[in-house]
């Protein structure tokens, strides 16, 4: 089977991207890198630096010089990856609730989308990688030869990231987890266009390694 040097896949908070990716990265042997990481990190360090979040220069200078640092897991903790920001080990923090509610408020800001785009276009350009994302395919990396897009209905995106946070904190309410799923949305709209060229799947009927054997029958039809 001839896979594509570069897989995208992007889709809305809740999708289930990440959890398609590292699969679907494991099964094809590639690096998996889940571009959102960054945009959480930077919102960590500027809710340390104490940054408002509609300060659109400072944010910006600080995505320029934050060291952002994207790893397979060093712990075995059911981490996905290591996230190092300034070379401190930040991978849970950057999924606490306060640091969520920051995410989309930070990226939306063209002065960090820019800095943060050209260090995901860096490791993408490398090859055997799937990327996810909100805009990887449409914007970071336009080229890719096979670009995946999800959609999944708001109530079942809160449900599956409900169910996430309980497994590994164990006090989320479902209603608010639908209401700041619904915040993110309308804030990330501007970016949440799939390239024309995208596979669009329809995650709700579909388990996450279901998902993965559709792409890959894509693969062996292309």
């Amino acid at each position: 089977m001839d896979v594509p040097s570069v897989i995208t896949i992007d889709g809305p908070a809740g999708a289930g991207k990440s959890t398609l990716g590292e699969l679907l990265a494991r099964r094809l042997g590639y690096l998996y890198f889940d571009t959102g990481v960054m945009y959480r990190a930077l919102a960590y360090a500027a809710s340390i630096a104490q940054i408002d979040q509609d300060d659109a220069d400072t944010l910006g200078q600080l995505a320029e010089t934050t060291t952002i640092e994207v790893s397979p897991p060093h712990v075995e903790d059911g981490r996905q990856y290591t996230v190092l920001v300034d070379g401190h080990d930040a991978t849970w923090q950057i999924r606490r609730p306060e640091v969520e509610g920051l995410v989309s408020a930070v990226a939306r800001h063209p002065q960090v989308r820019q800095v943060l785009r050209q260090r995901q276009r860096q490791i993408g350009q490398a090859g055997r990688v799937v990327m996810v994302g909100r805009d990887v395919g449409s914007v970071v990396m336009p080229d890719a030869p096979l670009k995946i897009f999800l959609e999944a209905s708001l109530d079942e995106r809160a449900r599956r990231r409900t169910a996430e946070v309980n497994a590994r904190e164990g006090h989320a309410d479902q209603q608010r987890v639908r209401a700041d799923v619904a915040r993110r949305d309308a804030l990330d709209r501007h970016v949440m266009q799939p390239a024309p060229d995208a596979l669009i799947i329809d995650c709700d009927p579909l388990t996450p390694e279901q998902e993965v054997e559709l792409i890959l029958a894509h693969i062996r039809r292309i």
